[in-house]
């Protein structure tokens, strides 16, 4: 047995049994970031208080909601806005923080596509960001069918049905996720259940693993510069501040995220009390009614991309029904970004202007998912089917020439893989 000695402090104590200095060094003082940064690399803070405030805020709305399609809607619509004092606040900050989650989640994964932060040693970065992504999109879905609202409910319907279109086993596979035949009561307890148990669980734990993938490559910088972080560290440490290239998370790197997320609170608090709409579709206060079918059904704004590449493809093609196609173009759009790294063939990380060609394939991109986000909200008649057919199309092309674009911007600059 270890032999300890009288501790002076409660911090001492603790430090004798946990070793909290050395944890303090680790995960703090001397966890090392690029001096060469900019608020674009605060974001990973952005998430970790908005996820924050969804967990608290979602504790006061569970206390007096209701999974039961009978008690539902007027749970939330009567008994949380009107009769809990500042009900409102807990709903509209919970709403406003579900969409601005992903809004911060949109800006993260883009900046790490932009400055290939996702490729040599960074991968299981990306992919744990990216199982992440997938999470919170599964609790976003959850969470809009819980107010039982006629969007709710036909958006459910919709996203349940798509996985009858799996082979074999899918009609017995929509079934088992509804625990009915028809999106009911099984049905809102199921993602009752998810929403405020199993994915914020399985939310945390992939925080903890992205957390950890950070410690290993280091973080990337804006000019991509290697450096041995060791020999910056010492610098630092001597005292050599000006000339080293790392700064530490603790108190210094956490000063510049907490600058920014000082900004971002409030324009979060903003939406909150004067904006709120945005968060909640008008049609979802209607009650949840299974004979009366909306005349547009879709879903939140930050679902609208990979929903528009689902319905795009409106025609049969070679035999293959249209249903058929438009599944598997959004399998592969929420799939695709998981295997980003291997589709990079450029042997260098570098930032995106830096890469001539890959610079333009970037906002090729950028334009076709606002493009698909914007016809993903509109009426799937006329121009409209066209233009988001045509979108659809154009996000699958842009991931499989990949491949070539990046291997075009290595064979100008003279580079090529070692095998």
């Amino acid at each position: 047995m270890a032999k300890f000695e009288k501790a002076n402090s409660v911090g001492e104590w603790l430090d004798q049994r946990l070793n909290t200095t050395a944890l303090n060094k680790v995960m703090m003082t001397e966890y090392w970031i690029p001096k060469d940064i900019n608020f674009l690399w605060a974001m990973g803070v952005l998430l970790a208080t908005t996820f924050g405030i969804l967990i608290i805020s979602g504790i006061f709305l569970m206390m007096y909601y209701k999974p039961d399609i009978g008690l539902a809607f007027d749970s939330v619509n009567y008994t949380i806005m009107q009769e809990v004092a500042f009900g409102w606040l807990f709903r509209h900050m919970h709403g406003v923080a579900a969409s601005v989650v992903f809004l911060v989640i949109y800006i993260h994964m883009f900046t790490g596509i932009y400055y290939g932060s996702y490729k040599q040693g960074r991968e299981m970065i990306w992919i744990s960001g990216m199982l992440l992504f997938m999470t919170f999109s599964a609790a976003g879905f959850s969470g809009y069918m819980l107010p039982w609202g006629q969007m709710s409910y036909w958006a459910a319907m919709v996203i349940t049905n798509l996985f009858g279109g799996v082979p074999v086993i899918g009609d017995a596979l929509v079934v088992w996720i509804r625990g009915d035949f028809n999106v009911a009561d099984a049905t809102l307890t199921r993602f009752f259940m998810l929403h405020v148990f199993l994915l914020p669980i399985t939310i945390m734990g992939i925080i903890g693993v992205h957390f950890y993938t950070l410690r290993i490559p280091h973080v990337n910088n804006q000019n991509a510069d290697e450096f041995d972080y060791d020999e910056e560290a010492e610098k630092y440490l001597a005292g050599n501040k000006k000339e080293s290239k790392v700064i530490p998370f603790w108190p210094v790197f956490i000063s510049k995220d907490l600058a920014v997320l000082g900004v971002f609170l409030i324009f979060y608090f903003y939406l909150v009390f004067f904006h709120y709409n945005f968060a909640m579709d008008p049609v979802n206060f209607d009650p949840a009614d299974n004979m009366v079918t909306p005349a547009h059904i879709y879903p939140e704004w930050y679902f609208l991309w990979s929903y528009e590449v689902l319905r795009g493809f409106f025609f049969d093609i070679a035999g293959f029904k249209a249903f058929d196609i438009g599944l598997i173009a959004f399998a592969f759009a929420n799939g695709i970004f998981l295997v980003l790294p291997w589709l990079d063939r450029d042997p260098k990380i570098l930032p995106a202007h830096k890469r001539p060609a890959f610079f333009i394939w970037f906002w090729i991109l950028m334009v076709d998912l606002i493009v698909l986000t914007v016809y993903g909200k509109l009426p799937p008649t006329g121009t409209n089917a066209w233009v988001g057919f045509f979108a659809a199309v154009a996000f699958i092309v842009l991931f499989l020439v990949l491949p070539i674009v990046t291997k075009i911007d290595a064979k100008k600059r003279g580079d090529v893989w070692e095998n």
